[in-house]
């Protein structure tokens, strides 16, 4: 063999420099603010900016931003998972929980189901859609089952 070929095991396509990504992220991290969370205010910053982006984002999954969406969502659950347990509940027991933990009122529920439906779940008048276990989830950053 005249040039020998050194397969990469990664050959799919363009790997960034160590130096290319260190210029990106920096900016991105000051605008962020919080790009992992450590503690409870942590988990605040994320949350407000997940809040922010949901907002932005709505159901287009196809949003330019909905990949830094879902990696703060990952941030988010991975310490709810380590540091907010949720108990084996109803699900009304489990909303009421999530609600209470992010300081959130029925009516600050709308963009999941208005508010008299929230009001039928909490007191056990009604069960929880599918449609509305999603949109908990999403708001939550948790499950749908935990819901259903």
């Amino acid at each position: 063999m005249e040039t020998e070929e050194i397969i990469m095991p990664y050959t799919a396509g363009h790997i960034p420099q160590p130096q290319d990504i260190l210029r990106t992220w920096m900016p991105f991290k000051e605008t962020i603010g919080v790009t992992k969370v450590h503690s409870e205010a942590d988990y605040e910053q994320i949350s407000a900016t997940v809040q922010a982006l949901l907002e932005e984002i709505g159901d287009a999954e196809a949003h330019p931003l909905a990949d830094v969406l879902d990696w703060l969502a990952d941030q988010m659950q991975a310490y709810e998972d380590e540091n907010v347990p949720i108990p084996d509940a109803e699900p009304r027991e489990v909303l009421r929980f999530l609600m209470d933990q992010h300081g959130l009122k029925q009516e600050d529920l709308t963009d999941c189901a208005p508010q008299s439906r929230i009001s039928d779940i909490l007191n056990g008048r009604r069960a929880v859609s599918k449609e509305i276990a999603k949109k908990f989830a999403r708001r939550f950053n948790v499950s749908a089952d935990l819901f259903l």
